[in-house]
């Protein structure tokens, strides 16, 4: 039954001449959609490219993953509301997404990369610029300049990868000003988000059945990307994706940029002239003399030990010399002959005399 609806879908649009968007078919079904793969996104080719998360869409009988892709926006100040699958009645059906000025309602479902369940922090629209939050997008600065940075957007969380919105999904209800949005004028997916989808389903590593949840290609650069281009970087099925880990390895490229940037300011550095470098070896000999002068007391206070310490040493000796000897030095102290002093008249008598010679000279 479900062959049929998709064989009279393709018919109808070829009679209408549309290329038929493969995942937006009017098809329900009752096998629910497998978790989202985690996967890096790819570095921002350039400047006005938006992300497209990848999804699962369904084939003839079976899922298959379409890789998350860089695309160009259809028109100025248009942003991209992702599809879903929705659980209703007892059968999943697929909502497709649009192109429309404002996000609407994607069922809730978490697919990372900006679009967190709700609404759309990954960039903006600043007139015919389109800015890339490099918070949550993979963006090589030298590459993309149209760029901000918001990091309050950030929610560390663990992502259960549920891709589908209703009984045993996720139990999220559109807001008034999702619904509203869905009411404007709107886009469908573009030739070239058509011909990506396509190119995955006629990719047989890419169906469910074939890579039991881990796709082989994830994410691309571009529609059309070489293999060069491709990052094949799955996750497994156990892990948990956190969008918090991108702000560390960011800070730690900000630290990078800023150490080369120091060291090219002082290789544009000019030479030193002889006076400044006169006036460095100075200053060193200077630190050098104090250096010596301060080792000096130091010294001083070693050799003034030592002396102490020979000091002590001799003054047992002295103590331990036999009484006959120092008796000996007593009593020739005592014999010495007293020193002679002049009688005081004699000593007067003959200042007296000096006087008188000088007068009569």
């Amino acid at each position: 039954m479900l062959k049929l609806i998709r064989v009279r879908f393709i018919l109808l649009a070829l009679l209408l001449g549309m290329t038929p968007s493969l995942s937006s078919a009017d098809i329900s079904i009752t096998i629910a959609p497998p978790p989202l793969a985690v996967y890096d996104q790819p570095l921002c080719p350039g400047d006005g490219y938006i992300w497209v998360p990848g999804y699962w869409a369904y084939g003839e009988d079976d899922y298959y993953w379409v890789p998350g892709v860089w695309v160009l926006a259809p028109q100025r100040g248009y942003l991209w509301t992702p599809g879903y699958w929705g659980f209703e009645g007892g059968h999943y059906g697929w909502h497709a997404g649009y192109w429309g000025r404002r996000i609407g309602f994607y069922g809730g479902v978490n697919y990372g990369f900006g679009y967190f369940g709700s609404g759309f922090v990954g960039g903006r629209w600043e007139g015919d610029r389109f800015l890339c939050n490099t918070a949550v997008w993979h963006v090589n600065n030298t590459v993309v300049h149209n760029t901000y940075v918001d990091r309050t957007v950030i929610k560390n969380v663990t992502v259960n990868r549920v891709s589908f919105n209703g009984a045993g999904g996720i139990e999220a209800r559109a807001t008034a000003e999702e619904e509203s949005a869905a009411r404007e004028q709107h886009l469908e997916a573009t030739q070239e988000q058509r011909t990506h989808e396509e190119t995955a389903v006629r990719d047989n590593s890419q169906r469910f059945s074939v890579n039991k949840g881990n796709p082989t290609k994830t994410a691309i650069t571009k529609v059309g990307a070489g293999a060069g281009e491709e990052v094949n970087r799955p996750a497994a099925a156990t892990e948990e994706r956190k969008e918090a880990t991108k702000e560390t390895t960011k800070e730690e490229t900000t630290t990078k940029e800023q150490t080369t940037k120091e060291e090219a300011t002082k290789a544009n550095e000019p030479p030193k002239g002889k006076e400044e470098v006169t006036k460095e070896k100075e200053q060193t000999t200077k630190e050098e003399v104090k250096g010596k002068e301060a080792a000096t007391p130091a010294k001083h206070e070693e050799r003034a030990k030592t002396e102490e310490k020979a000091k002590a040493e001799e003054k047992p000796k002295a103590e331990g010399q036999p009484k006959a000897e120092a008796q000996k030095e007593h009593h020739q102290a005592n014999n010495a002959k007293p020193v002679e002093e002049k009688p005081k008249g004699e000593k007067g008598k003959g200042e007296k005399n000096e006087k008188d010679k000088k007068q009569q000279q």
